[in-house]
């Protein structure tokens, strides 16, 4: 088969494969192709703008592959699905990688891990049950987890292990899918005045912008912690260090309202807070899967099938999401 022969794909950014031509170009360079190349792409890689008059000139689109997971409102939904046009994100392999920061996180606050060390380091360590006051066990503990997508679910496989009591908050979800994983499910209240850890994993939309606030936190069990891993947009984020920094709960988060946050943030120097730069999912194996779920859908839809790998996004939420996008991985 001849180059020319192979389907294109319009990449941003770069993946690469013998199986298909690839066309370069940034997201907001995608509706300046020539004419005859947006006439004969198949895929799409990234998660470009892309305009209704776009739209009109992508023929042969097949499918728009989100491999950096947010499903931005930045395309005419609404005729891609009319048009049979598959919207899916690859968010999958991150799940894995995140609930696993997610349990660190939790096992590190229980056991004030970090802060151990480092006065172990300056020489100011407190041995045996001295330097446990603080401590708790997770094992056995009353779990919260508010939003079960494919994170939630990857973090309660986790759990599982520790015995954990858990219920979840996700008002997208009959209970019984909830029920078939093992968990109970429970209101937003329940959720928060009932756990010793509560996770939030849920996806910024236009319902929940900053629903977690003080209130919330409030509500939380004096000395509960609080993780964050998902997107900072659903917390109001000054009212979590306010609750922290009061010694009501501990936090820990792998995000933050602003990324890089600024150097003079005062959450860089909050006791009780536990703090990653949006490093859990950014793997060398997660990214190298991703590569793979996107291959193996594109074969499929190649061969008139479905993308089976990959999420496909729905008619009825997709241009509910609000998640900024992420400008570093």
């Amino acid at each position: 088969m001849s180059d020319k022969a192979l389907p294109l794909v319009i990449s941003a950014p770069e993946p690469r494969s013998k199986h298909y031509r690839i066309v370069e170009t940034t997201p907001e360079g995608v509706a300046a192709l020539p004419a005859e190349t947006l006439a004969e792409a198949r895929y799409i890689i990234g998660q470009p703008p892309i305009s209704a008059e776009t739209l009109e000139k992508l023929k042969a689109l097949r499918c728009i592959f989100n491999v950096e997971t947010n499903l931005l409102n930045n395309m005419p939904y609404e005729t891609l699905f009319q048009r049979g046009i598959h919207v899916v994100t690859t968010g999958l392999v991150f799940a894995e990688p995140v609930a696993e920061l997610g349990l660190a996180m939790a096992l590190n606050l229980a056991r004030d891990i970090v802060d151990a060390d480092l006065a172990f380091r300056q020489g100011k360590e407190l041995w045996g049950g001295d330097g446990n006051q603080t401590a708790r066990l997770l094992s056995g503990a009353d779990v919260g987890i508010i939003g079960f997508g494919d994170l939630g679910r990857a973090l309660n496989r986790l759990l599982t292990g520790f015995r954990t009591r858990t219920k979840v908050y996700d008002p997208w979800l009959p209970p019984s899918i909830l029920i078939d994983n093992g968990v109970e499910p429970a209101s937003l209240d329940e959720v928060l005045s009932q756990s010793d850890f509560v996770f939030v994993v849920a996806s910024v939309t236009s319902e929940n912008q900053g629903f977690l606030g003080a209130g919330s936190f409030a509500k939380m069990r004096e000395g509960a912690a609080f993780i964050l891993l998902s997107r900072a947009g659903v917390v109001d984020f000054a009212a979590l260090m306010a609750a922290v920094k009061s010694g009501h709960i501990v936090a820990a988060s792998d995000v933050f309202p602003e990324e890089p946050l600024a150097k003079d943030h005062p959450v860089r120097a909050l006791p009780g807070f536990l703090r990653s730069a949006h490093r859990a999912g950014a793997l060398d194996i997660a990214f190298k899967r991703m590569g793979d779920m996107v291959l193996e859908d594109m074969d499929l839809i190649d061969r008139g099938l479905p993308p089976m790998r990959s999420k496909r996004a729905e008619r009825e939420t997709v241009s509910r999401m609000r998640s900024k996008p992420v400008d570093r991985n």
